[in-house]
């Protein structure tokens, strides 16, 4: 399955174990998923991870909720060797998202920056919701906006950037009703067009991983304003547009 799927470089697995705990968007999206979890699903008992990566936010969740019962799945098996160094507590599977082998299984289910790489996502989501108990919910984060769209999205192998109509019409025709949504990464808005603009200007080789390379006192105030904005989210605030799109959804 691995060599066959050509959703992303098994490379990256090495760079973003090095890069995420330490990254100004990896600890915010973190703390963003976490919020949804506790505001959305407390008290859930089991949680399967599709695209689990690393297993940098299955370790998090997994410290944040002792009592549930974890899972991750990943179609890249060197991905899982990562993952399983991380979280222990875990059970791990390779797993291709479009066939989940598992029918009313899970109370959430998790893919955060997975479905844009997946040509099939619609049935994916689908797959989801057969997993699902009745009324579990699924917590889904995907890059928005085809306008922004760069090298770095060639680089992340992604399919697409979504707009929220078109996620949000996905997502309900899977069976889903949506709880919340909404953009994050929005305070970073004007540097993120600024970074891809230049991107698209430049001749030759272009770092494409350099948005989340940056100088740690840069990355500091990037993590300052995510926070600002994650706390408005928490006391309801939304977000129109933003470099990322988070939707929590339940089972209908």
């Amino acid at each position: 399955m691995s060599e066959a799927s050509d959703g992303f470089r098994v490379t990256h697995f090495a760079e973003l174990a090095a890069l995420e705990s330490g990254s100004f968007w990896f600890r915010a999206r973190n703390r963003l998923i976490l919020w949804a979890l506790r505001k959305y699903c407390s008290g859930f008992d089991s949680f399967l991870e599709v695209g689990c990566g690393t297993g940098y936010v299955l370790a998090a969740i997994a410290k944040a909720f002792p009592g549930a019962r974890f899972h991750g799945s990943e179609i890249f098996s060197a991905g899982l060797t990562f993952a399983a160094a991380r979280q222990t507590g875990a059970e791990f599977m390779q797993m291709d998202a479009r066939d989940i082998p598992f029918v009313g299984e899970f109370a959430v289910i998790g893919m955060f920056d997975v479905l844009e790489h997946i040509e099939e996502d619609e049935t994916v989501l689908r797959q989801v919701r057969d997993a699902l108990v009745p009324n579990g919910y699924v917590i889904l984060t995907v890059p928005q906006h085809a306008w922004l769209w760069s090298a770095t999205d060639d680089y992340a192998c992604h399919v697409r950037r979504y707009s929220a109509n078109e996620l949000h019409a996905k997502v309900r025709a899977a069976g889903f009703d949506i709880q919340r949504s909404t953009s994050f990464v929005s305070t970073l808005l004007p540097a993120m067009v600024l970074s891809r603009w230049t991107k698209r200007r430049q001749a030759g080789n272009v770092d494409a991983a350099a948005e989340l390379s940056v100088p740690a006192w840069l990355n500091r105030v990037f993590e300052t304003l995510l926070s600002a904005e994650i706390g408005m989210i928490r006391v309801g605030l939304g977000f129109p547009v933003g470099g990322s799109r988070l939707v929590v959804a339940r089972k209908i």
